[in-house]
């Protein structure tokens, strides 16, 4: 099984970004998502954001963790 954890984009070159992780802060590669800006919301897996989501799924996510 995998498992993607949301995340918020907080600064980005292009490459990588910069992302805050339920608190902790987390660089990670973002060449896989398309036009990533400061602010989106992020799913990231083995250190590579896969696929941005808006801000309800997101903080769906981050309740469900808080839960597990």
């Amino acid at each position: 099984m995998c498992l993607a954890i949301p995340g918020r984009v907080l600064n980005t070159d292009g490459l990588y970004a910069k992302i805050d992780i339920m608190g902790i802060e987390s660089s990670v590669n973002v060449q896989l998502i398309e036009k990533v800006n400061v602010g989106d919301y992020i799913l990231v897996h083995a250190g590579c954001g896969i696929q941005k989501i808006d801000e309800n799924y997101f903080n769906y996510l981050v309740e469900i963790y808080r839960e597990i």
